[in-house]
Parts: C-alpha cells; structure tokens; sequence
C-alpha cells in the first residue's frame, strides 16, 4: 500500500498525533492535521508544537493542515489521534472507504471499544496502536517498540511499514481487543501509582500495585475475549509499567494531583484514565467482576472517597490466596 502524494495523514495535532507525525516523517511525506485553523497556521509557522510537545522540532517531511478533506485525499490510511470522547465526531468526518487506526487509550461514549464505533459507524478496515509510548520519548527518537492490531492483516503490516523507524520497533497482532483495551486499563492504573506517588507510599506499595493492577488487567481483558499473551505484553504489562513509574505520564501525574489536593487537569490536556475509572467500574459492578482498585480510583476520581480512604478500601480487603479467582 502505498502513501497519497500529500503523506500519511495523521489526524489530531497534540502531543502524540506530533510525536507519530515526527517519527513517520523519517520514512517519508505526513500531513499532520490540527482541527483549530490558528493552531494550525501557527504550528506551519513555528514549526514546533510548543503547548504540547515542546523541544522537538517538526521535520521539513511534516506538513500541518486544517483542512480534514484534503488531508485524508487519496490517503488509503489515517492515524486517527484524538482523545476518545473526540473520536465519534472526527470518525463521522471520515469517507467511510479510508482505513482508521485508532490511537487513543479510552473508551466510547456507551462504554464499549473505538473499534467497535468504528465499525458501527461504517468503517470496514479498523486498527488500534497502542505500547509504552511516550510522546516525549519518540518524539526525540529515543529507542520504543509499539503494538498495531487488526483483523485486517493488510492495514496493520501497512501501518508497521509506516511507522517502523531506527527509534521505533512496530510489532502486528490480531488481538484488537486486547491491544486495545490494554492501554485503557493502564491509565487507571496509573492514576492510582499517582495517588500512592502523592501519598508518599513508597517502592512497596508501587511494586504492589503494579502486581495487583496487572492481575485486574487480565481479568478484564480476558473476560472480553483478549488473548492472555497481549496481557503481558507491550500494550498490557510494558505499558502499564511505563505510566505506573514514568515522570512523562499523564495519568500518573494526575493522581498525584489529586492526592496533593489540587485540580487534576494539566494544561488542557485529556487525562483519560479520570472518565475512564467510571466506565469500567460500571462494567465490573453489572458483570459481577472484581476490579478493586479500579472502583477505589472511581469512586476518588468522582470526589466520593479521599485518597486515603481509597488505600484504605484496598489494604483493608479480607485475606485471600495470591491467585484466588
């Protein structure tokens, strides 16, 4: 598959639509896209995306646009890189014939998987991208490896071939769910290392939880059909431990708000892992699973438990055995 004249279009222009734009324009023509016509004009200008991802520099191979049409013109795939609660309103924008690679880490607005909107919108040929990727890390070239999923082995090794750079290790998989949903449970994850961060819990307590989040990671995942092997891989366990320890993440970051008593919102970026903890909190208590530290990072999140009272709910669960369930 080859790319349009105009390059691999890239539709989102924060911090991680720049940082895919910055890496594919090592292996040819993009088109990084920008919804606001001013951000727009000033990234071509400045060639750098100071609000979100300051210090890297656009390559001479990125061209911004906002102009959606002429962007995806001829384009046979698009990275779509926009938080997810944007995703229906970009996604119906789309001509139906394009193939969408989904890059947010949340959920649809019922709950459900982007990939399962998109589908419902139309599109026929869906992938997800999702890995311990920082946009701050590849955006500077420093060595990463992520994951493409896809029913449509064509799309994905299409993508892989886009992306796959000297900084970049882009691996294929068919398990869309749990690459997907993979990178939606870590942000809730890492939401409570922030709040156990901001708490001043220590070593222990982060090992512990990454453990423990991993293991509601993979009840999740397993109950919606995911493959065991992806719960430990790059877009479950690699990214889990990425936001969960990382000074990049923003999930993280926004819980140790939270525990530090201030707003969690930085800068106006989306902090997924906030509307997320809610939905699947939803979904556990209506399938009778056990997610706990999933409800205790809700019901923070929501403003009905303290941090405290959230470790609390986990430290003072009945004993059980290691593996029990």
């Amino acid at each position: 598959m080859s790319l349009p004249v105009l390059g691999l279009p890239v539709l989102g222009a924060g911090g991680w639509g720049t940082a895919l734009a910055v890496n594919a324009a090592r292996r040819g023509p993009v088109t990084l896209w920008a919804r606001r016509p001013e951000f727009a004009a000033q990234l071509a200008q400045q060639r750098v995306n100071a609000a979100y991802l300051p210090g890297v520099p656009l390559p001479d191979a990125v061209r911004v646009t906002a102009d959606l049409q002429g962007a995806v013109d001829g384009a046979d795939f698009a990275l779509v890189v926009v938080p997810s609660v944007g995703m229906p309103e970009l996604l119906a924008e789309l001509p139906r014939t394009l193939g969408v690679v989904l890059c947010a880490k949340g959920l649809a607005p019922d709950g459900g998987q982007l990939t399962g909107l998109a589908r419902a919108m139309g599109f026929t040929r869906v992938a997800v991208l999702s890995g311990p990727n920082h946009a701050e890390e590849i955006g500077r070239g420093l060595p990463a490896a992520t994951v493409v999923a896809s029913r449509d082995e064509a799309l994905a090794r299409a993508v892989q071939a886009a992306l796959m750079t000297p900084g970049l290790r882009v691996y294929t998989s068919r398990d869309e769910t749990g690459v997907e949903l993979g990178g939606v449970l870590k942000n809730v994850m890492a939401l409570a290392a922030g709040l156990g961060d901001g708490l001043g819990l220590g070593d222990n307590a982060k090992s512990a939880l990454i453990t423990r989040g991993l293991r509601e990671m993979r009840r999740y995942l397993l109950a919606l059909g995911a493959h065991e092997d992806t719960v430990y891989g790059l877009s479950g366990l690699g990214d889990l431990v990425a936001t969960a320890t990382s000074r990049h993440s923003r999930n993280r970051a926004a819980g140790e708000a939270i525990a530090r008593g201030e707003h969690p919102a930085q800068g106006g970026k989306v902090v997924e892992g906030l509307r997320t903890a809610g939905l699947l909190d939803a979904w556990a208590f209506s399938h009778g699973h056990d997610l706990p530290i999933v409800r205790a990072v809700a019901r923070v999140a929501a403003g009905e438990w303290t941090p405290q009272t959230g470790i609390e709910s986990l430290m003072g669960r009945g004993a059980r055995a290691e593996h029990e369930g």
